[in-house]
């Protein structure tokens, strides 16, 4: 449990980062992301959740 926590919690920094750091980029990256079909956005969310699994696979081994 706290890893997951720890895990929400590391997730939340790198997104308020973003955010903090570059806030038109970040603005200008959902007006792009919102011109996607779902299909290209699903497909893109599926691949981030591999690749996250299988990161926290990498460090957990």
């Amino acid at each position: 449990m706290n890893d997951l926590l720890a895990g929400l919690g590391f997730a939340l920094v790198l997104e308020g980062l973003l955010w903090a750091a570059a806030p038109q980029k970040a603005r200008r990256a959902l007006e792009e992301i919102s011109s996607f079909s779902n299909g290209r956005i699903q497909a893109c969310a599926v691949a981030a959740v591999a690749l996250g699994v299988f990161v926290v696979w990498l460090a957990r081994g």
